[in-house]
């Protein structure tokens, strides 16, 4: 039968009754679930694919393999960690497939950071100024976290955005404790030297004045002499 939105049960904590009832097609239940889930998954499919259509659309199919296979979930392991493994999974199957059709997505294309720089800049325009500076930074950090190999970039999210444990990052990939804390120390490493060399080749730029600026200079002195 299916459940509204207004069910109490679908508001509570007690996730095991969620699963039950979306196993047994209760479809309310289920989307109770997703939402519980929605934002670390996406950002794990979007570390893992790097790309945000991608990413969507593989979380989807992995929704769509949970609840079809939900009535087997046996609660070996937490259900975060089931679901993790389901859109890791799909994730892989993508990317592999990419790869036999010999699309093989480079890290950042030049195409693709031009697009990106062109939307940073149009929504820069529309921000409140308030604010504007934090927005630009976690722009610049996700452009940094997208070139990371691919194995530091998943350990990164889940230790670093979704605030995981140790563990439990380590059980939801099926690595050990310390793989996990070495691939975090090597990601937060490398974020810092890409950022570093990014700040020496901006420096050299700061305060430029030049091109248009500078003729509208000349233009406003000579037009006084």
């Amino acid at each position: 039968m299916a459940s509204t939105i207004a069910d109490p049960l679908l508001r509570a904590d007690d996730e095991p009754t969620l699963v039950r009832r979306a196993s047994s097609g209760d479809h309310a239940a289920f989307a109770a679930l997703m939402r519980r889930h929605n934002r670390r998954l996406y950002r794990l499919a979007r570390a893992s694919l790097r790309d945000a259509t991608e990413a969507e659309d593989a979380l989807q199919d992995a929704y769509l393999h949970a609840y079809r296979s939900l009535a087997g979930f046996r609660g070996e392991c937490a259900l975060s960690t089931w679901l993790t493994r389901l859109v890791l999974n799909e994730c892989l199957q993508r990317r592999r497939r990419s790869l036999r059709r010999g699309n093989v997505v480079t890290l950042v294309s030049a195409d693709a950071a031009a697009s990106h720089a062109a939307q940073v800049a149009e929504d820069e325009l529309r921000r409140p100024e308030r604010g504007a500076d934090r927005a630009q930074l976690r722009d610049i950090l996700e452009l940094k976290v997208a070139q990371l190999p691919d194995a530091y970039r998943v350990v990164f999210v889940l230790r670093a955005v979704e605030e995981q444990s140790v563990a439990e990052t380590a059980e939801a990939l099926g690595i050990t404790p310390e793989t996990v804390r070495s691939r975090y120390f090597r990601a937060r490493g490398l974020l810092r030297e890409s950022l570093a060399r990014d700040v020496d080749i901006v420096e050299r730029d700061l305060f430029e004045f030049g091109g248009q600026r500078c003729d509208r200079l000349v233009a406003r002195v000579l037009a006084r002499l």
